[in-house]
């Protein structure tokens, strides 16, 4: 029987195993019992499958008979889908500060940058700080939000509309699915 290298924090495998005697966990789950490593390896070598050691630290320790590929393929595999739940959960928010008086310019370099960052998925905070007299005429920021999601609304949607908190007035923006 062939020996896989052990992984960086893989197990234990058939040869690479030192301990005298071991705790034989069978290809079904049942206990075979504790068997010297030269039984346990025949045993598992008479399956056609692996002798891998899922427990050092245990008195003695438990070794388990199964087809070592296709255990870390599976792994692998739940590794992977657990990743892609976590990005899903954790889709970034990016924020974007704009200005009541904010410059045509200015205006459409913010779009074409909350552009690619909609597009790769994230979630967009549109903020205005309003600044001493600027307080008096606070609908000119509502003004400037709205034509700002007006000009994303083809790849966004506006999930909470422009408010007012003190001093700043934010907006949240999330990528159309």
């Amino acid at each position: 029987m062939f020996c896989i290298a052990k992984e960086k924090n893989g197990l234990l495998i058939n040869e690479q195993i030192k301990a005298s005697s071991v705790l034989v966990i069978g290809p079904n789950g049942e206990q075979v019992g504790v068997k010297p490593l030269k039984d346990a390896l025949v045993l598992a070598n008479y399956a056609g499958l692996d002798l891998v050691l899922m427990n050092a630290n245990g008195n003695p320790p438990v070794c388990k008979i199964m087809d070592y590929n296709k255990y870390r393929y599976e792994k692998n595999k739940k590794e992977k889908e657990n990743m892609k739940r976590q990005k899903a959960n954790m889709s970034e928010t990016k924020e974007f500060r704009l200005s009541p008086v904010i410059d045509v310019g200015d205006f459409e370099t913010k779009i074409k940058q909350v552009t690619k960052y909609l597009v790769k998925g994230a979630k967009i905070k549109v903020t205005i700080r309003f600044k001493g007299r600027q307080m008096a005429h606070t609908e000119l920021g509502r003004d400037v939000m709205i034509k700002f999601a007006s000009r994303l609304e083809e790849i966004s949607t506006i999930t909470d509309e422009p408010k007012l908190d003190g001093r700043t007035m934010t907006m949240m923006l999330a990528p159309k699915k």
